[in-house]
């Protein structure tokens, strides 16, 4: 598949295994969690990404991340191409506190200590935890960590922002909160993946669909063509 001037990132025939953990040594052949996987990214896009639970859809989220490397096929990014995963808190340092968590997440991400300094107030008045941005992660309840995880990927500077089931964590409120900010993201053109097991923020939000099924992409049709392709197919499930 090749990349056009406007395409960021091309993914070929991309595969992913897992070891499988006991059972019988002769039983314990990989688990492939994406088969074929193919698709490009195009600056402004807004991908939805579909399937059913197991389907690989997380794996290829981290394999568009650049956190997992795959087993087979290619990968190409446009020189300079970043990638943010707006992740709800998962990989915090639990010793640090909230405030060391921002420097140390957005320099993992791609931004200078300068540019983090700039928006760290941002980033903690939106996360709305008060004195807590001073205490270690470790002492924080799922709903702030979820919050600061939201608050360091929306502040981010980034080419591709991933989000993999985000609007599903956090109360009520913050999930509205949320969504509200992340539809300005996609009215700014930039370029977002999501994950998302509701067909109503897909079809309200997305500009193109690719559904996984079984670790492999299937060919791509319009939004809600693929909408109901799914529906179909967790039908028959």
């Amino acid at each position: 598949m090749s990349q056009q001037p406007h395409t960021i990132t091309t993914l070929s025939g991309i595969g992913l295994s897992y070891a499988r953990q006991g059972g019988l040594p002769w039983r314990r052949a990989p688990f492939w969690a994406l088969r074929d996987v193919s698709f490009n990214i195009n600056r402004g896009d807004t991908l939805g990404v579909i399937g059913r639970n197991g389907a690989g859809k997380s794996s290829l989220l981290r394999v568009i991340a650049g956190i997992l490397l795959p087993d087979r096929g290619t990968i190409e990014r446009k020189a300079g191409t970043r990638c943010a995963t707006l992740s709800f808190g998962a990989g915090f340092e639990p010793r640090l506190t909230g405030r060391q968590n921002i420097m140390l997440s957005g320099i993992q991400l791609g931004m200078t200590r300068g540019q983090l300094r700039d928006r760290e107030q941002q980033i903690i008045d939106l996360a709305d935890i008060g004195d807590f941005i001073d205490q270690p992660v470790r002492m924080y309840s799922s709903g702030m960590r979820a919050r600061m995880g939201f608050a360091i990927a929306y502040f981010i500077e980034t080419d591709i922002l991933l989000i993999d089931e985000a609007l599903a964590t956090g109360d009520e409120a913050f999930r509205e909160k949320a969504t509200d900010l992340i539809r300005e993201k996609i009215d700014s053109e930039q370029t977002v993946v999501i994950v998302s097991h509701s067909m109503s923020i897909v079809s309200k939000t997305c500009s193109r669909v690719i559904q996984i099924e079984d670790g492999v992409s299937l060919p791509e049709i319009g939004v809600e063509e693929t909408i109901n392709r799914y529906r179909g197919t967790t039908l028959r499930a």
